[in-house]
């Protein structure tokens, strides 16, 4: 058995630069081998989020979504952040009818992800959505999200498709290709 990684000692921690959603921090690092690093990583947070995989008639409902970052639309599941004081059960929930129009009677947690955990400390929730019913909530989505509906006997071809190739999202398939094989559903 391998011994356990000494964590490198933390020697100044500076913020470097400042925007609306974002803090970045300059991280001076000293390893156990005596080997120094300036790091640069996104400010710790502890606010998790929340990916939402419903599933409703055989049929999983994604959703397009601008990317910023790409500069294009993006066909993946509903997500958000966890607002202070909800559960991630009530924050799925409120995604799914703020994004996609439903409410779910059903929600199973399914795995913890980190995001870039080199730069990122963020975590996201992955769940499952059952027993859907119609419910909408204003969201803050500047535009509709256009909904897709994926035969669940075919939803490994969405790795064909070139605007599903968000990691979160990939990771979010692989879990419920497994979660609906262990029920016999698939």
């Amino acid at each position: 058995m391998d011994k356990p990684l000494k964590k490198p000692i933390i020697h100044q921690v500076e913020t470097v630069a400042r925007s609306q959603l974002f803090t970045v921090e300059s991280v001076d690092l000293e390893f156990s081998n005596g080997e120094r690093r300036i790091y640069e990583r996104m400010r710790p947070s502890n606010r998790e989020a929340v990916m939402i995989v419903p599933v409703v008639d055989d049929h999983l409902i994604l959703i397009r979504e601008y990317a910023v970052g790409t500069e294009s639309y993006e066909l993946g599941f509903s997500k958000g952040l966890i607002d202070p004081g909800e559960s991630i059960l009530e924050a799925a929930n409120r995604e799914l009818k703020e994004e996609v129009g439903f409410g779910a009677n059903q929600l199973t947690f399914l795995k913890k992800l980190g995001m870039a955990p080199s730069y990122f400390s963020s975590k996201m929730n992955i769940l499952v959505a059952e027993d859907l019913y119609p419910e909408s909530l204003p969201g803050d989505e500047p535009e509709p999200l256009p909904q897709v509906r994926w035969p669940l006997a075919n939803m490994m071809a969405l790795l064909d498709e070139p605007d599903f190739n968000e990691a979160r999202n990939v990771s979010a398939l692989f879990l419920v290709r497994e979660w609906l094989k262990a029920q016999g559903r698939l």
